[in-house]
């Protein structure tokens, strides 16, 4: 379904303003020039995995990434929210990523926000710890990573996001 969209004039594009190394603080300080400046009609929020490196509590994490979610909204902009990825090889930073992510879920339940689980993509079931395949040092992804991390975005949020406006734009055709 979704190879219609030429046909039918539906334009998908994909601005990447993920900064490596940042914390949900630094991306809260470009979010209007970043985001907002650009005036998408979805944002994918990503943010997290660092400040948790740096030992920031997640509850403190997870109001910045709230703010965000929140600020896209104002400016009617659908936010995703992401959970972050597991890591391997450092057993202790799986706990607090769960918490966070816990924490993103609920927040993300209770506003109708798409909420799509990298965790659970890219984390051994059984283990919580992420796959092997996906990393070459146990925290940053590899190609296959980054590949199973685009899928289940794709999977969870975009395909539904694009089916929608197809639906949309049907919709307005026959209405004219």
């Amino acid at each position: 379904m979704l190879d219609h969209r030429r046909a039918l004039g539906l334009k998908v594009e994909f601005l990447n303003r993920g900064i490596v190394g940042e914390l949900t603080e630094d991306m809260i300080n470009r979010f209007d020039r970043d985001v907002v400046g650009s005036q998408p009609n979805v944002v994918i929020i990503l943010g997290g995995s660092n400040d948790l490196g740096w030992g920031f509590e997640p509850p403190s994490v997870a109001r910045n990434l709230a703010k965000m979610y929140d600020e896209a909204i104002i400016h009617g902009i659908q936010p995703v929210a992401c959970t972050v990825p597991s890591v391997l090889g450092y057993d202790e930073g799986i706990q607090p990523r769960l918490q966070l992510n816990q924490l993103i879920k609920k927040y993300s339940a209770e506003r109708s926000i798409i909420c799509v689980d990298l965790f659970s993509a890219t984390g051994d079931s059984l283990t919580g710890k992420l796959k092997e395949e996906y990393s070459n040092d146990g925290l940053h992804l590899n190609p296959l990573g980054y590949e199973a991390m685009a899928e289940a975005i794709f999977s969870g949020a975009v395909s539904a996001i694009v089916l929608k406006s197809l639906g949309d734009m049907m919709r307005d055709s026959d209405q004219s």
